[in-house]
């Protein structure tokens, strides 16, 4: 790989292009609640201004969710050839995972829409569910994804489906092909118990009837919207910390086209409850570890405009 690759310390970049024929790779952490076309948008103005060409192709190697961080790879000029080489290589995230509810998009994007027993749920039962997910395995994607449907990207078909309150774990099951993956590695890094003490919404007396709104009933969820960014303020989050429901976090190393979206729902039903992911850190891609990455602020101060 000749391109050259930006680290922390890096020298600002020079004002042509052809000083780097091979094109350039910047490992960025992305930020919490940026799609990755946003950060691309940013890297891209700054490139083309620095560089003084409107027609510099920028471009990333592998999409992550707006509420996942961690490490983008945004490749320059003639490195945007090697993205499908870039992409293909394994992965390793850092997944918190939520268990005794689920959300319509397995993430936060959306409110918890069904509760689920989860005083069963210990360390030492997540850590006996692992290893079942160790290998080659079958996966079928979230339909809030951006996996194509005949042509169509799934999270348009989802948003029309919610809308219209039909169950998304049946149509994703129906509209979109199971994926060949492979899970290399799987461990157990924390592990959080509820702190209701209830054990499932059917045990606990203050969600009797005629005790007050109940989270085990429909809308019963709170959403917390977060203070927004300029990148996305269109990116609502909901927070469910305050039902003290037991987490689990969890390093995954996997191949392409993993979605540890769905990894905690089939972990949450392994477990004989529900579950959806907290947050989600990728962590390495390939060769690129997010210690080694940079900030978009980083980033973007070796594209500046120098006399």
């Amino acid at each position: 790989m000749d391109a050259l690759i930006l680290a922390p310390g890096q020298a600002p970049l020079s004002r042509s292009i052809d000083d780097y024929p091979e094109g350039i790779i910047i490992p960025i952490d992305k930020p919490y609640r940026w799609t990755s076309a946003d950060v691309i948008r940013k890297v891209k103005y700054a490139a083309i201004r620095h560089f003084g060409k409107k027609n510099l192709k920028v471009g990333h190697a592998g999409t992550l969710d707006p509420l996942a961080t961690g490490v983008l790879l945004v490749c320059i000029g003639k490195a945007t050839k090697l993205a499908e080489e870039l992409q293909s290589h394994d992965k390793e995230y850092v997944a918190g995972i939520t268990f005794g509810a689920t959300t319509p998009s397995y993430d936060l994007e959306k409110e918890i829409d069904r509760f689920f027993p989860y005083g069963h749920i210990t360390a030492a039962a997540v850590e006996e569910a692992l290893p079942a997910f160790i290998g080659e395995q079958n996966q079928v994607a979230p339909l809030f994804s951006a996996k194509s449907v005949d042509g169509v990207r799934a999270y348009e078909l989802a948003r029309k489906l919610h809308k219209e309150g039909k169950t998304l774990d049946e149509a994703a099951n129906e509209l979109i092909r199971v994926s060949k993956i492979t899970v290399s590695e799987l461990e157990l890094l924390e592990f959080s118990a509820g702190s209701s003490g209830s054990g499932g919404c059917e045990n606990n007396p203050s969600h009797s009837k005629g005790a007050g709104p109940s989270p085990c009933g429909e809308g019963g969820s709170t959403v917390f919207t977060t203070t927004p960014s300029a990148a996305s303020s269109r990116i609502n989050v909901t927070d469910n910390s305050a039902l003290g429901l037991p987490r689990a976090v969890v390093r995954m190393a996997c191949s392409k086209g993993t979605y540890v979206r769905a990894f905690a729902r089939d972990l949450g039903e392994t477990l004989g409850s529900g579950a959806h992911l907290d947050s989600l850190q990728r962590s390495r891609s390939g060769i690129f570890r997010v210690e080694d990455a940079l900030s978009i602020e980083q980033a973007i101060s070796l594209l500046q405009i120098t006399a």
